[in-house]
């Protein structure tokens, strides 16, 4: 049977603000097997080890059961998605298929009161500021409900540093910084990915190209060194911007053809609680400085006891 592969990718583009939907080629890539039994076995393969939740369309489906859920987890590089079994085991299943994927795991179970670190080395001091939703700014779009946005500014060039451990999941090392004056907005910067263990996602935006100190795989830490932050937009500071989201909806219908005034987002935004110097449980205020602090409780807290021992050691 001939099949249709087909993928609408939703992905972020900000230096101040961002959300926009276009299409890309698939990271995740279905095959089909069909095993001695008559049996259909659909496998994937993608390029990071990621959360990705892949929705099945099938076309055409006869001598099979329905296999209703058409939303399936694929995490790793390689693995099953789910396998179609005859109903009469005589004859063969007839079908054809196209599917849609998007980075995350559909509705994680997350903790809103997560405490995070500051994306800076211990002690460092540098300035939040909540960013505003570009496509609001822009084009004309209404600003999600739950929308949350820090760009954290140094004087200084600084080394960025991860909030929480998680697995990098994707790295975007291409652009030289924008330096140029009266541009507000820009899509072109270095991103950085970290998935966690609940399924939330944390995207730094702004890190200097070739500064990225981590790869695709790795395990980071509260505090391990990401890369650099980056001029941007003509200022005249160094910065990132971070974004915390998790996946609240697979509806890809809901957002194909749209543009950037009517696109609704499939993400949803979490308002991150962070440790400070003087409070272990704040909610930030924009713009206002503020001293990190690396405090062992907040550190260490889902460290495995194998990394607690690797600590004393």
């Amino acid at each position: 049977m001939m099949n249709f592969r087909l993928m609408l990718a939703v992905f972020f583009a900000s230096a101040s603000a961002w959300f926009c939907a276009a299409a890309q080629e698939n990271p995740v890539k279905l095959s089909y097997k069909v095993n001695a039994d008559k049996s259909v076995t659909f496998n994937f393969d993608k390029t990071d080890p990621g959360f990705y939740t892949v929705v099945l369309k099938f076309d055409q489906l006869t001598n099979t059961a329905d296999p209703g859920n058409r939303k399936f987890e694929a995490r790793g590089y390689s693995g099953t998605l789910t396998t179609l079994t005859p109903t009469n085991k005589d004859q063969g299943i007839g079908f054809s298929y196209s599917y849609s994927s998007i980075r995350g795991k559909l509705n994680p179970k997350y903790n809103s009161a997560f405490v995070y670190t500051l994306p800076a080395k211990n002690g460092a001091k540098m300035r939040a500021v909540e960013s505003s939703f570009v496509n609001a700014t822009y084009f004309g779009n209404t600003t999600p409900e739950d929308w949350k946005v820090y760009r954290f500014s140094t004087k200084e060039e600084d080394t960025v540093t991860a909030i929480r451990k998680g697995v990098v999941v994707e790295v975007k090392d291409l652009y030289d910084s924008d330096l140029v004056d009266g541009i507000a907005y820009t899509s072109k910067t270095n991103d950085l990915i970290v998935e966690h263990a609940d399924g939330t996602l944390a995207n730094y935006r702004g890190l200097k190209k070739g500064s990225f100190a981590v790869k695709v795989g790795q395990t980071v830490y509260p505090g391990t060194a990401l890369g650099v932050n980056s001029k941007s937009n003509g200022g005249n500071v160094y910065g990132v911007s971070i974004l915390l989201m998790y996946l609240k909806s697979a509806d890809f219908e809901s957002v194909r053809n749209k543009t950037m005034a009517t696109t609704k987002s499939l993400y949803g935004f979490i308002t991150p609680h962070f440790c400070i110097d003087g409070n272990a449980d704040a909610i930030l205020t924009s713009q206002q400085e503020y001293t990190v602090s690396y405090l062992p409780e907040v550190i260490k807290k889902e460290f495995t006891k194998k990394e607690l021992k690797q600590q004393v050691k």
